[in-house]
């Protein structure tokens, strides 16, 4: 799968590309942890906590103004919550990283197109904390969440052309995925549900 992955990274890089646009993206994460071990999941009920999300990339168009690929860097705040009676629990976190995915535009009208991203992220720790009862504790060397953590996504939006210079876009994105250097027993997945607001200029069009 990974080589998958790096050979469509590969092929999208060499493809002659069309049109241009830088975007910035930005918004809510609804983060939900699925804490693993041996097959076994947490027994404390998790709850999906919200942080902010950040991105902003280069789009590149191929053939056509419909479909394109992009590169972005990227910071998500993934955070979550948990609790009974006895114990209550919080992570906090951020991850910074790189991302490509492919693109979709239908023209709907004039001004208003449908679009469809699919792709991937890979990113690392840069900030994390879990709150237990009170006390705070430091997750940036912790197994489960240091290391390179790999997502795949798919998401739509709606978008608003407000010009020849650029447009608007309102967004949904779905992502899942894990610490893949992780080695040990004790494994976190992040599903993450993601509301997003996006401008976008166009650079050569």
């Amino acid at each position: 799968m990974r080589k998958f992955y790096l050979l469509l990274i590969v092929l999208l890089a060499l493809t002659k590309s069309y049109s241009q646009e830088v975007y910035f993206l930005t918004g809510t994460n609804f983060t939900k942890y699925n804490f693993n071990s041996q097959g076994e999941s947490m027994v404390t009920p998790l709850q999906a906590g919200t942080g902010s999300f950040y991105e902003v990339g280069y789009d590149f168009s191929l053939n056509s103004d419909a479909l394109s690929y992009s590169a972005a860097v990227t910071l998500n705040e993934y955070n979550a919550l948990a609790g009974t009676p006895a114990n209550s629990y919080s992570w906090q976190t951020k991850y910074a990283g790189g991302q490509m995915s492919l693109n979709y535009l239908y023209k709907v009208t004039k001004r208003f197109k449908f679009g469809l991203r699919a792709g991937v992220n890979l990113s690392k720790i840069v900030y994390g904390k879990q709150n237990l009862n009170g006390v705070v504790y430091d997750l940036l060397d912790q197994k489960e969440f240091s290391g390179i953590y790999f997502s795949y996504f798919g998401g739509a939006s709606a978008n608003y052309k407000l010009n020849d210079s650029g447009y608007l876009s309102f967004g949904y994105a779905y992502s899942n995925g894990l610490n893949t250097a992780n080695s040990t027993q004790e494994k976190v997945i992040f599903n993450n549900s993601q509301i997003q607001f996006g401008i976008h200029f166009n650079i050569n069009k």
